[in-house]
């Protein structure tokens, strides 16, 4: 596993324009564009999430996730979501990397709350690794297969 990567975070109205340019460029590429999935990628979460960003040796952005407190997505549980990594650097560890920073500071930013994720069912076995549990709650979100997922 590589560790040649390296992470700030940030609330939304701390972010530069330039690096929400960035955030939001990637998530196109990724989310719209490679998955060919239309949607409404600026659902209004933004505002109230912390946002974490995963930067190569160079200064590129290649990992991010976005970091969401309790009722925001879900009552009585925090979430991460918008989970990517760049197809750049898939296969380099940053996807761990990347949910481990996740899964600590979201914890460290709403302590007490359980963690719930809306996880593409492909992915199951990774977040699993994790320490996260499938509630059996399959749903289809923008044509792609979906897990309800929780960590304690």
């Amino acid at each position: 596993m590589t560790t040649d990567i390296s992470f700030t975070c940030k609330p939304f109205d701390q972010l530069s324009v330039n690096e929400l340019y960035e955030i939001l460029r990637l998530r196109q590429e990724i989310f719209v564009v490679e998955q060919n999935c239309p949607y409404q990628d600026a659902d209004g979460k933004d505002y109230d999430s912390y946002h974490l960003i995963g930067r190569s040796e160079d200064g590129t952005l290649c990992c991010y996730t976005r970091l969401i407190p309790e009722g925001v997505s879900y009552d009585n549980f925090v979430s991460i979501g918008r989970v990517i990594n760049s197809a750049a650097v898939r296969g380099k560890g940053y996807g761990k990397l990347l949910m481990m920073e996740s899964i600590h500071l979201v914890k460290e930013q709403f302590p007490g709350y359980p963690i719930k994720i809306g996880a593409q069912a492909y992915l199951k076995t990774f977040y699993e690794s994790l320490g996260f549990q499938d509630l059996n709650e399959p749903y289809l979100e923008d044509g792609i297969p979906h897990l309800i997922m929780v960590m304690a």
